[in-house]
């Protein structure tokens, strides 16, 4: 069985073309625009060994919003389309990561009911380019359009950049778990 997905979606704002292999290596191709969130996007392929190409444009001369929550449109239809039936799957999961001084939680259902309940407070108004109250609606996009039931924390951490990878490698992990095949489901 093959889990992978190719999605395309062009809108006025935006122009995304994903590409996912759930039972990937990790290797990755991705860009948005974005520095921050090529970054963070990296984080979900390496650390839940996805394959990912991101190949993302939008009105950036306006501002990220529109990329950012498109490309979360997109991944979330992509994961929905690899997952096929999800017949056999692990299907809940979670993982904290911690990233220096920063700890990030993320709990998973894949279970076909979209929602998502987000935690953490910022210190800044953005990440590079990346504004932080975009994290969140970055997951909130990914959730509802995978089916996907999705619960995040930031624990604690003094720096955003920490506690924004901290949340998306933990993210990657508890995906890449929920994923597997269970053998004894199949």
């Amino acid at each position: 069985m093959t889990r992978t997905a190719i999605i395309q979606r062009q809108t006025s704002e935006t122009d995304i073309s994903i590409s996912i292999n759930l039972d990937g290596i990790g290797q990755h191709e991705i860009n948005t625009g974005v520095g921050f969130f090529d970054h963070m996007l990296t984080a979900v392929s390496v650390h839940g060994l996805f394959d990912l190409t991101v190949q993302a444009t939008g009105d950036l001369h306006i501002d990220t919003h529109h990329t950012i929550e498109d490309v979360g449109i997109v991944l979330g239809q992509a994961l929905n389309q690899a997952l096929g039936n999800r017949k056999g799957l692990i299907r809940t999961a979670h993982a904290y990561v911690p990233m220096d001084e920063a700890l990030g939680f993320v709990a998973i259902d894949l279970g076909g009911r979209p929602y998502t309940v987000f935690h953490g407070a910022w210190h800044t108004a953005a990440i590079g380019q990346m504004p932080t109250d975009l994290v969140q609606h970055f997951f909130e996009s990914v959730a509802i359009h995978a089916n996907m039931n999705l619960h995040a924390r930031i624990e604690y951490g003094r720096n955003d950049h920490h506690q924004a990878e901290a949340v998306f490698q933990a993210f990657a992990r508890a995906l890449d778990t929920a994923v597997t095949i269970d053998p004894r489901r199949a």
